[in-house]
């Protein structure tokens, strides 16, 4: 059991009274002119009417008010709470902002993986990702398909944009609508204005701008003490560097057992990551999670799967001190919690040695990768 709802019986009897009661005000809420597919994606992840009550977008987990992550105050928790305002999840949401260059999942003899969207790639892209939460019961919780599409033709506007860039017969089945509405999401979240590449890093790499001693010392301290392995600085096809390889690893993070314990999910049991896939099974997947990017972390708290960790500074000191007898988790002033998943335990960190300011220092430079919209979030 993954999710805790307390009424999923009702669902569609819930769905039929929502559709009737819905005012023209509501139904034309999002009338835009709508001149391309990225201006019409926009228009949809942010229309609240495409969720069951009409009061849950994808925005709403992922807004572009803080590089697309949940900015709701329930979400500091770890997870996300869905249209009913009762479920919630057991992952924490992941970031939008710069998604569009992760590369389709695949991996090589079900050993090494790669791409995918989120924290266990079940998505192959981003147009298969955009489909998921309007069907999930614990996010936008609509019933099938064909309710999403007809909450879609309930928009002039929507049609009209819908045919002119997916064809006049892209109404003929459900199916072909509900692949254009994704695409089209896909479309938004792949524009540059989602994806800006504007932050103090980008900057100084182009000489516009000088990096502080302390920043710069942290990006030394980044490299030398291997976490640009992972996150790497590496630039594909002239894109400036993502941080992350796309690859899946088990860090060793403990369960949220806070979140837990108001989510209703058992306290026994284990979040298996890329194994929780049936075709991914084996004790060698177990615990491996999407390696994420690292622009815009500072301004992107809780971390991890699970949201487990609240600040960045507990972030980077648990990679520093996983493994040291004693060392301390500052988010509850007590020993660091055993790993969720022990097997396929990554061991390229958990006693790196760096001292509070060493950290602090690495802190600095991450939070040059944050985007210029961002910076006032800055703490």
């Amino acid at each position: 059991m993954h999710i805790f709802s307390l009424a999923p019986l009702l669902l569609v009897m819930f769905f039929i009274f929502a559709g009737c009661s819905s005012t023209e005000d509501s139904k034309e809420s999002l009338e835009v002119d709508i001149t391309n597919s990225v201006i019409l994606g926009k228009a949809l992840f942010q229309d609240k009417d495409l969720s069951f009550t009409r009061s849950m977008s994808c925005a709403s987990c992922h807004s572009l008010d803080r590089a697309m992550t949940d900015d709701r105050e329930e979400a500091t928790i770890g997870a996300s709470l869905g249209d009913d305002e009762n479920s919630l999840g057991d992952r924490n949401a992941p970031m939008v902002t710069y998604a569009s260059f992760s590369p389709k999942f695949s991996s090589i003899r079900n050993v090494a993986f790669r791409g995918g969207q989120f924290w266990d790639g079940r998505a192959m892209d981003l147009v298969e990702q955009a489909k998921g939460p309007f069907l999930n019961e614990i996010e936008m919780q609509m019933p099938d398909v064909s309710s999403v599409v007809a909450r879609v033709m309930e928009k002039e506007s929507y049609v009209t944009a819908l045919e002119k860039f997916y064809g006049e017969d892209v109404f003929d089945t459900d199916e072909r609508a509900f692949e254009a509405v994704a695409q089209a999401i896909a479309d938004y979240e792949s524009s540059p204005e989602v994806s800006t590449f504007d932050s103090k890093f980008d900057k100084s790499e182009k000489g516009e701008i000088l990096s502080t001693d302390l920043e710069r010392r942290g990006e030394s301290l980044f490299v030398s003490s291997g976490c640009s392995t992972c996150h790497t600085f590496r630039s594909v096809d002239k894109t400036p560097p993502l941080f992350t390889s796309y690859a899946y690893q088990n860090i060793g993070v403990p369960k949220n057992s806070a979140l837990r314990l108001i989510n209703g999910v058992s306290s026994t049991y284990i979040d298996k990551g890329l194994a929780n896939r049936e075709e991914y099974n084996e004790t060698y997947q177990e615990g491996l999670f999407k390696i994420p990017s690292l622009r815009n972390v500072a301004v992107t708290a809780p971390y991890t799967h699970n949201g487990v960790f609240k600040t960045l500074k507990t972030m980077v000191h648990f990679y520093n001190t996983r493994d040291v007898p004693g060392a301390i988790n500052p988010d509850t002033d007590m020993p660091w919690e055993p790993s969720e998943v022990m097997q396929n335990r990554f061991n390229g960190i958990g006693d790196l040695k760096l001292s509070s300011q060493d950290e602090d220092a690495i802190i600095a430079f991450l939070k040059t990768l944050t985007d210029a919209r961002y910076e006032a979030l800055l703490k």
